[in-house]
């Protein structure tokens, strides 16, 4: 239950801020505490698109329900690496992209969000539905 809800809510909220890095909302000269750039956007589009597709895609989502659990551990592991590498990379790095040479995730809260992602799909995977309790 909890995997499936966080692919809707984290894919619409990837989406979301592929769109607006599109839009040039968190660009680095007007949001230099968090900004995305071009590669950023396209990866956030990108995953968005697939965890919606994932979830809503009749056929896809049925061949996929079983591997949700899945699915969101490995973007807990990825969220999670991000979060931790970025805070390795030094602040206002001179080397731009700075990270594998496609993007930039030198800001802490850039890797802050990806570190609650991380903790977000982890719980997703492991937090069990609370038991309804009949009125007796």
């Amino acid at each position: 239950m909890y995997p499936r809800l966080f692919l809707s809510a984290g894919g619409s909220v990837l989406l979301l801020l592929g769109v607006m890095g599109y839009a040039n909302v968190f660009t680095e000269a007007g949001s230099p505490s968090f900004w995305l750039d071009g590669p950023e956007n396209i990866a956030h589009t990108g995953l968005g698109l697939l965890a919606l597709a994932a979830v809503f895609v009749p056929g896809l989502n049925t061949v996929l329900a079983p591997h949700y659990r899945t699915i969101v551990g490995l973007v807990a592991v990825i969220a999670l690496f991000f979060g931790a590498y970025g805070f390795l990379l030094p602040t206002g790095s001179s080397a731009d992209p700075n990270t594998f040479g496609i993007a930039n995730l030198e800001s802490p809260s850039e890797n802050l969000l990806h570190l609650v992602v991380g903790i977000v799909a982890v719980a997703a995977i492991y937090v069990k539905p609370r038991e309804e309790t009949s009125a007796e």
